[in-house]
C-alpha cells in the first residue's frame, strides 16, 4: 500500500499501487532517441538560462501557472555567493567544493553514524518569481563520488514581503556508503511545510503566494582529502495551478509512439522489501529506469553484482536501491528519481509540471518521453484494472485518434507493459489536483507533475520543444 499519506497534494508521490482501492554513474553514452529526426546536436547553452513561464492556451499572463528556473551555465554557477565553491567550465559546466568553508559533524539519523565533514556553499542570487506560487520543488544533477554528498535548501519570500527558513530540500548521494540519502520532516513556518519533496503554501485560500526565493547547495567531503561532488544543474519550479476536479480537454495533435523498454514493478514482488516492500511499491524507479534506457544509458554487470541473479530486470532492484529516500521510506520521491537520471552519462534531467497533453504531444514528436504521476479510482482509467493513491507511469507515444500511448509498470510482466488510456480520462487524472477515493472523500492530485529525462547535447528539434514546454537548456 502506499505509504503516502501527508494531507497535501504530496499524496500523489509514492510509487505504491493499491490494487483494491474501489474495494552511480553509468558509463554509457546517450544514443538518439529512436525514430527521431537526425537534426543535428544544438551547441550547449543554446537557450536563455532565465526562467520560462510555462502559459496554456494562448499563453496570456493570467493563465501562467509554472515558473522553472534552472541553473546549468558556468555564468550561472559564477552569480550569487560562494563560500568555498568554484564554478568549472567546459561542456558540462558546474559547480565543486574547492577550499572548505569549515568543517561540521553530521549525525545521520539513518545510518545511525556521526562523522566529520569539510563542506562549501554557494547561493544563488534572489529569483523573482513570474508566477507567485502555492507550492515550490526543487531538483538538481550532480555527480558525488564515494567520501562525498550534498544538500540542497530553499528560503523563500512571501508575497507580503516575510521569509521562511531555510528549508531542506533534500540531503543525496548517489551511493549509500556514506550518508543515507533523505528528506527532512518537520519542517514549517506555520504558513509553509515541506512535505517531503514539495514546499507547499498551508492554506492557499488565504491567497499567501511565495513571491521568490533563494536556493543553497552545500558540498560536503571527507575532510583531508580534495574529493568533490560535482552540480551540473539545478532547477526549482515554482507553481500556482489551481484547484480543480475537472481540466479543459484538449484536440489532439500527434499519432506517435517512442520504442521505450518496458519493465513491470509486479514481477519484483517481495525483493528486497528493506526498499518501500519490494516491486508493489517500484511504479516510480520501474518508469526512471524505462526512460533512462530509451536514453542508452545502462547499468555495467559490476554494478548489479549486488543483485540476485534469480531476479529478472536487474537495473529495476537497482533503481530502486539508489532512488530510495530513508526518511520518506519509500522510491517515490521526485527530485530523487531525477538525480539517479542525471547520474548516467550523457544525461539531463528535471522535475516539472506541464499545462496538458498538447505538451507532452509536443515532447513525443521531438523524441522525449516523460514519466507522469497521476492517482485515479479504478473506474476513472479505462483498462487499467486498479486504483492508487499515486502513481507513476511513462508516456511514450499517442495513437492516431490521440489516446495516449504509456508503458505502466502496474502490469503483469514487461510483455504487458504497454497500454493505451483514453485521452480524456488520462488527462484529468494526470492535470488536476483534487480527486476523490474510494470513500469520496477529496484527495489531492498532482497537477500535471513529470519528470523529463534528456540528453546533455539535445538535438535542435528537442531543444525546441523543451523550451516550448519551459525548460531551458
Amino acid at each position: 500500500m502506499s505509504s503516502s499519506d501527508h494531507p497535501s497534494r504530496r499524496t500523489v508521490l509514492t510509487a505504491a499501487v493499491a490494487v483494491a482501492v474501489a474495494g552511480g554513474a553509468v558509463p554509457a553514452h546517450a544514443a538518439p532517441a529512436p525514430g527521431a529526426a537526425p537534426d543535428a546536436a544544438a551547441p550547449a547553452g543554446t537557450a536563455d538560462a532565465e526562467a520560462m513561464a510555462v502559459t496554456p492556451g494562448a499563453g496570456s499572463a493570467a493563465a501562467r501557472t509554472v515558473d522553472l528556473r534552472s541553473w546549468f551555465r558556468y555564468a550561472d554557477w559564477s552569480s550569487g555567493s560562494a563560500e568555498g565553491t568554484r564554478a568549472v567550465a567546459g561542456e558540462r559546466p558546474g559547480l565543486v567544493l574547492g577550499s572548505a568553508a569549515g568543517t561540521l559533524a553530521h549525525a545521520d539519523p539513518h545510518a545511525r553514524t556521526t562523522a566529520d565533514w569539510e563542506y562549501a556553499t554557494w547561493t544563488s542570487p534572489v529569483h523573482r518569481l513570474a508566477v507567485p506560487a502555492t507550492e515550490v520543488i526543487a531538483s538538481w544533477n550532480a555527480s558525488t563520488p564515494a567520501g562525498t554528498w550534498l544538500q540542497v535548501e530553499l528560503r523563500a519570500t512571501y508575497a507580503d514581503g516575510t521569509d521562511t527558513p531555510w528549508y531542506v530540500m533534500g540531503r543525496w548521494a548517489s551511493g549509500d556508503q556514506d550518508i543515507r540519502r533523505a528528506s527532512v520532516d518537520g519542517q514549517s513556518d506555520g504558513r509553509s511545510t515541506v512535505w517531503t519533496d514539495t514546499l507547499a503554501v498551508d492554506d492557499a485560500s488565504t491567497g499567501l503566494r511565495i513571491g521568490s526565493y533563494r536556493t543553497r547547495l552545500t558540498l560536503y567531503r571527507r575532510p583531508g582529502t580534495t574529493l568533490t561532488p560535482t552540480v551540473w544543474r539545478l532547477g526549482v519550479m515554482g507553481s500556482a495551478v489551481p484547484d480543480r476536479f475537472t481540466v479543459p480537454a484538449s484536440a489532439p495533435g500527434l499519432a506517435r509512439e517512442l520504442a521505450v523498454p518496458r519493465y513491470s514493478q509486479e514481477i519484483h514482488q517481495g525483493q528486497y522489501p528493506q526498499y518501500d516492500n519490494g516491486g508493489e511499491a517500484w511504479c516510480s524507479p520501474t518508469s526512471s529506469q524505462m526512460a533512462i534506457e530509451y536514453w542508452g544509458g545502462r547499468l555495467t554487470p559490476a554494478q548489479l553484482k549486488w543483485v540476485d541473479p534469480s531476479y529478472a530486470d536487474p537495473q529495476v532492484c537497482h533503481a530502486a536501491r539508489y532512488t530510495y529516500d530513508h526518511q520518506y521510506a519509500g522510491c517515490g520521491n521526485w527530485p530523487f528519481n531525477a538525480a539517479y537520471a542525471a547520474t548516467f552519462d550523457g544525461l539531463r534531467s528535471v522535475v516539472t509540471r506541464l499545462t496538458s497533453l498538447t505538451d507532452l504531444e509536443t515532447l513525443i514528436a521531438a523524441g522525449i518521453p516523460a514519466v507522469t504521476s497521476q492517482s485515479f479510482l479504478k473506474e476513472e482509467l479505462t483498462g487499467a484494472g486498479y486504483g492508487t493513491a499515486g502513481h507513476l507511469m511513462t508516456v511514450i507515444g499517442f495513437t492516431a485518434g490521440g489516446d495516449v500511448i504509456a508503458n505502466d509498470p502496474n502490469s503483469a510482466d514487461d510483455a504487458s507493459v504497454r497500454r493505451v488510456y483514453a485521452r480524456r480520462q488520462f488527462e484529468n487524472i494526470w492535470l488536476r489536483t483534487k480527486g476523490y477515493n474510494a470513500a469520496g472523500k477529496t484527495v489531492s492530485g498532482s497537477g500535471g507533475v513529470c519528470y523529463l529525462y534528456f540528453p546533455v547535447r539535445p538535438t535542435v528539434r528537442q531543444c525546441a520543444a523543451l523550451e516550448a514546454v519551459g525548460v531551458s537548456v
